[in-house]
């Protein structure tokens, strides 16, 4: 019987396979049916180039350019990219064995930081939103900083990373350009935002501001790299321009002083003296913040006399999230329970609930003082991998190491800055920087070592 199926295994699956596709085009139609069809050459796919789905995936998931640019948005891309990285790494990790697990100290302290995530999941007050958003974002978050620290492995993968980045954020700040020349989805009526008819995390101006300013840090490691390419250089520069004119739409206080800070770091690095630095940067907050027309704004605008309602409201949010943790120091409220707590712990009620817009404080409130201390735990270790490695490329004094750790260090400070106005201690920006640090220290370490062995 087994011979006799080896010998015209090929008929029999040809005709099991034909007899399925039928099947499902009868009950669920032609798409079902070419899914099915493709399926094959996807996994192939999903294997042999595995690292574009995985930089795919983070592009997507962070820039969300599938509600950007809304014809995107039926192929159902990050669902269909998270099982292709997911398979990809299954695959190389367990049987082709090309991805090669490797621990550093950074990744210890991370592990420690979703483990305390994930007790405060349970401990949340509102369970059910806990739980929706660990497994809808934090769980992806943990994969995904593993597999970029260990998938990126050479230079040529940090300089596609780099690319995509500067690419989605250029993509992004033309749509919202776009949407603000033609007063498509302003809020205030001066506000820029993408999507908002669709609930997208981009149809909130301080978050659109904060996903155009990590690029950034990225466009301007790349205009200040007088090794890199001229092209690049020239491309950066203007999609540098579109960035910050996309976070200047925005008027988000907090995205102007991320990029204040960002610019700052580079030009400390041409010109050595912090109070120059000190005084360009109040003046080129003090230009953005007139382009931006902050003065213009409904709330926190000229017209408000005295502390802002802007201001205000993140104050009494802060206050909120101080007393949210005084009532669990341990634990705080919970991930994601810090809008739908602020009735009880707010000083001040105006009839609705309020996100905090602070990094700090959103830590501080939704997982207590010893997530806070955690978390500041985690910021440190991303510096102290990222001094290792200029440590190491002073000997080196290898470029591709020097852009990249730049870049990441720019977009760190970007991050504490822009963080104090910015809600982002869950989001993307922070453990893209966390993976890809770690991924450079251990190719730097590894360059190191092959140049110690050739000499």
């Amino acid at each position: 019987m087994f011979s006799w199926y080896k010998n015209n295994c090929l008929l029999i699956n040809g005709i099991g396979v034909t007899l399925l596709i039928i099947m499902l085009y009868r009950l669920f139609g032609p798409i079902a049916a070419f899914a099915l069809l493709i399926l094959p050459f996807a996994g192939f796919m999903a294997v042999r180039i595995s690292t574009v789905f995985i930089i795919l995936f983070i592009l997507f998931s962070y820039f969300r350019l599938h509600e950007a640019f809304v014809f995107l948005m039926p192929l159902k891309i990050p669902k269909m990219l998270a099982l292709a990285s997911l398979l990809a790494i299954a695959w190389h990790l367990f049987i082709s064995k090309k991805l090669k697990p490797h621990w550093s100290s950074t990744h210890t302290i991370f592990v420690v930081w979703f483990v305390w995530l994930t007790v405060c999941v349970f401990s949340a007050s509102n369970r059910g939103v806990a739980i929706e958003y660990w497994s809808g974002v934090l769980v992806k978050v943990f994969i995904m900083v593993l597999a970029i620290s260990w998938w990126i492995t050479r230079f040529s993968h940090f300089s596609y990373v780099r690319l995509g980045i500067m690419i989605s954020g250029v993509s992004i700040a033309i749509v919202a350009l776009n949407n603000k020349m033609n007063g498509i989805g302003l809020v205030e009526g001066t506000r820029v935002t993408i999507s908002r008819e669709l609930r997208s995390q981009l149809g909130d101006p301080n978050d659109l501001s904060l996903v155009l300013m990590f690029p950034v840090s990225f466009l301007a490691a790349e205009m200040f790299d007088s090794d890199g390419s001229k092209f690049r250089r020239v491309f950066a520069a203007l999609g540098l321009i579109l960035a910050i004119s996309g976070v200047i739409a925005t008027q988000s206080r907090g995205g102007l002083l991320g990029i204040a800070a960002i610019l700052s770091f580079f030009l400390y690095q041409k010109v050595k003296n912090p109070v120059v630095v000190a005084c360009f940067a109040a003046a080129g907050m003090v230009i953005l913040m007139l382009f931006a027309g902050i003065a213009d704004r409904q709330s926190g605008g000229a017209q408000e006399g005295g502390v802002d309602e802007s201001a205000m409201g993140r104050l009494y949010a802060w206050q909120a999230a101080i007393n949210m943790a005084l009532a669990d120091p341990l634990t705080g409220v919970g991930i994601n329970n810090f809008f739908v707590n602020y009735y009880f712990y707010s000083p001040h009620w105006d009839g609705k609930n309020h996100a905090v817009h602070s990094t700090w404080f959103q830590v501080l409130g939704e997982t207590g003082f010893v997530g806070l201390g955690i978390f500041l735990l985690v910021i440190a270790s991303i510096y102290k991998s990222l001094s290792r490695v200029f440590s190491i490329n002073k000997l080196l004094n290898n470029n591709e190491i020097s852009v990249n750790a730049n870049a990441l260090k720019a977009g760190l400070i970007g991050f504490m800055i822009a963080g104090t106005f910015l809600t982002q201690a869950f989001t993307w920006p922070l453990y893209i920087i966390l993976a890809l640090t770690i991924a450079l220290e251990k190719l730097a370490v590894d360059t190191n070592k092959e140049q110690a062995n050739v000499s």
